[in-house]
């Protein structure tokens, strides 16, 4: 199976697993499953993190890739298709543009999404497969 971690899971993973559901820790945790975290909560993280909404222990934003990279989680970038086409997601109650654009990237690569947010889950009638409970 092939899954993209949503920001917050990317940030789980990497420091706080016992805050996964055990679907999302033992997905996360199967070889032969590939895990993806988009290039845009790179992009959030980093944003959050300039503007003090985030604190990150002993690291830096720009040392998250190569940290997700040695455990096995791929970045996923944006293509233009998703960036272009991004006006097509219907908007719901969920506005955050980060999280948006994720579930743009999952639904159009038939990826499914690891989150816990629980607004991510009106996506469900566009496409957007989740996984956490």
């Amino acid at each position: 199976m092939t899954y993209l971690l949503d920001t917050h899971t990317l940030l789980w993973v990497l420091f706080e697993d016992d805050k996964l559901s055990e679907k999302a820790k033992v997905a996360v945790k199967n070889p032969d499953n590939e895990i993806y975290v988009s290039i845009i909560s790179y992009w959030e993280i980093s944003l959050k993190y300039a503007l003090d909404k985030l604190e990150l222990d002993e690291i830096t934003p720009e040392s998250l890739p190569k940290k997700a990279k040695e455990i096995g989680i791929e970045t996923l970038e944006l293509s233009e298709k998703e960036a272009a086409t991004f006006h097509k997601l219907p908007r719901l109650k969920h506005k955050d543009p980060f999280d948006r654009l994720i579930i743009w990237q999952a639904i159009n690569r038939g990826i499914t999404l690891i989150s816990k947010d629980k607004p991510v889950k009106e996506y469900r009638k566009f496409g957007l497969n989740i996984l956490w409970q």
